[in-house]
């Protein structure tokens, strides 16, 4: 528990650098380059990514068991994930250059814009070497790629292109942020595992791990799908300035997301080790307590960021504000989410084809209801910023479909309770109503903004802090000596080598 607390300390650390990063790059692209251009570039990102999850072959997860079960050095088995993905990427590449229109659509192709499809291998790298090290404890490296290098990397090129040309600077600052973060991600990689001695392609092994990684490679991909498939369908029947608002609103919201995924490195391990040993009550208390963590954390950003939601997404610029409650749905989406995803983390194991038969399902009702909500509202007339919040509300059904069922597909492979939810998040969430609404009501956007969202925060923290935490759920916010050691020991290797350059 201790070692799960450490690693979500670490990941949580780096979810704040990552939003004090990621909204540069969204005032930047709403501001200067608008919500069409920003619009085209999310539908772009959409299927590059897309390719990148199917390249990775259910790896980013599957690492864990293949490292814990390598009967060879483990610098080759993850040389071996290495060439997997490879070969996985070079085909989504050769695919996407030879067809750019998978990418653009609807709109024209021009300038560098084929340039997106290298990222498949980048990302796909990039995920698969932070595994590795998150195996090895090593979560501070996904903190400096994710948190720090690519959301800094996009900002920066985004905002210095905006001088050279508008119509593709967002998709370079995006190639340059992905390949920023895989040589961010391999550094450490190569220093954690060294060179695989004696290790050479092999084709036949590839093709073993790719074959057996199939059913985690599907789950991967629709849980990734379930996070934008409704920006596609919205692409489908919207124009593109209502995908930019959408995105904005979608990256805004999943900003909490990542605190998730912040526990996902060290959970899947700590998983893997006590099925080792047959120590099912011990998996399903690490899931109550992730469960509890997240869902906690992510009610109150959600609230935070929800109650003054026109606010945030003014920052971007006055013509977003039309997704505001659009906003409200997803981030209502990721604490519904919450249950699914812990849950997900140990069925992958244990469950496999029923986790990955509850994705399908989970996928088809959101693509079936993002698509019937739009057309209904638009057969009715409702304006078209009330169609797009079509796709956010099919979210929220479905992803409270995929926490209920594989909650309790959890609950009896496991024979133990799995629910992380307690009484105590709605007596915080009440009290941080009672504080941001009438701030929310009385207070200019700015303010509700500076004073709104820590106020909001704080009343939500204080309350769950005495009302609701026992001694395992502040272990969550004890730096210990040996951390502070190994902080200071990083910051000084990093210097060292600064200096070396």
């Amino acid at each position: 528990m201790a070692t799960l607390a450490r690693g979500g300390r670490l990941n949580i650390f780096g979810f704040v650098l990552r939003l004090a990063a990621r909204l540069p790059f969204l005032f930047i692209a709403g501001r200067v380059y608008g919500a069409s251009e920003l619009g085209r570039f999310a539908y772009a990102v959409l299927v590059v990514e897309f390719a990148a999850q199917i390249a990775a072959l259910g790896l980013r997860r599957g690492l864990a068991q293949l490292l814990a079960n390598a009967k060879k050095p483990q610098a080759c088995v993850v040389a071996d994930a290495m060439l997997v993905a490879a070969i996985g990427s070079v085909i989504g590449m050769t695919i996407l250059i030879a067809f750019p229109r998978a990418m653009y659509p609807t709109t024209r192709i021009s300038g560098m814009d084929h340039l997106l499809a290298i990222t498949v291998i980048a990302i796909a790298w990039t995920d698969i070497a932070l595994a590795a090290l998150a195996y090895n404890h090593d979560v501070a490296s996904t903190v400096r790629a994710r948190s720090i290098v690519e959301p800094w990397t996009i900002s920066i090129v985004a905002f210095i292109w905006s001088y050279i040309s508008i119509d593709d600077g967002l998709i370079i600052s995006y190639v340059f942020s992905m390949v920023a973060a895989m040589i961010a991600a391999l550094i450490p990689l190569f220093r954690c595992y060294g060179v695989p001695h004696g290790w050479r392609p092999d084709l036949k092994t590839a093709w073993s791990t790719a074959a057996r990684n199939v059913p985690l490679a599907a789950a991967d991909a629709v849980e990734w799908a379930s996070r934008r498939i409704d920006l596609a369908v919205l692409g489908a029947f919207m124009p593109a300035a209502f995908v930019g608002i959408y995105y904005v609103a979608q990256q805004v919201a999943t900003l909490p997301a990542k605190l998730k995924t912040s526990f996902e490195p060290v959970l899947g391990p700590a998983i893997v080790r006590r099925l080792a040993t047959g120590d099912l009550p011990g998996i399903a208390k690490q899931v109550r307590q992730v469960t509890y963590w997240i869902i906690a954390a992510q009610a109150g950003i959600a609230l935070a960021l929800g109650i003054p939601g026109r606010a945030v997404m003014a920052l971007v610029g006055s013509g977003f504000t039309g997704g505001t409650a659009t906003l409200g749905f997803l981030l209502a989406a990721e604490v519904i989410a919450a249950a699914a995803v812990v849950s997900e983390a140990a069925l992958i194991y244990v469950a496999r084809k029923r986790n990955m038969l509850i994705s399908l399902i989970m996928l088809a009702i959101e693509a079936g209801l993002a698509a019937a909500l739009i057309l209904i509202m638009k057969g009715q007339g409702f304006p078209q910023a009330f169609q797009a919040t079509g796709p956010a509300i099919a979210l929220c059904v479905a992803l409270g479909f995929a926490s209920l069922a594989k909650s309790w597909l959890l609950k009896r492979k496991l024979r133990e309770p799995v629910s992380g939810w307690r009484w105590s998040i709605a007596w915080a969430a009440a009290a941080a109503v009672v504080v941001g609404a009438p701030i929310r009501l009385f207070l200019p956007e700015m303010l509700q903004l500076i004073i709104g969202i820590p106020m909001t925060l704080g009343a939500f923290g204080i309350v769950l802090w005495t009302k609701g935490f026992g001694p395992e759920d502040r272990e969550l916010f004890k730096l210990r000596k040996d951390e502070v050691q190994e902080l200071r020991d990083a910051e000084a290797r990093d210097q060292l080598e600064d200096d070396i350059v």
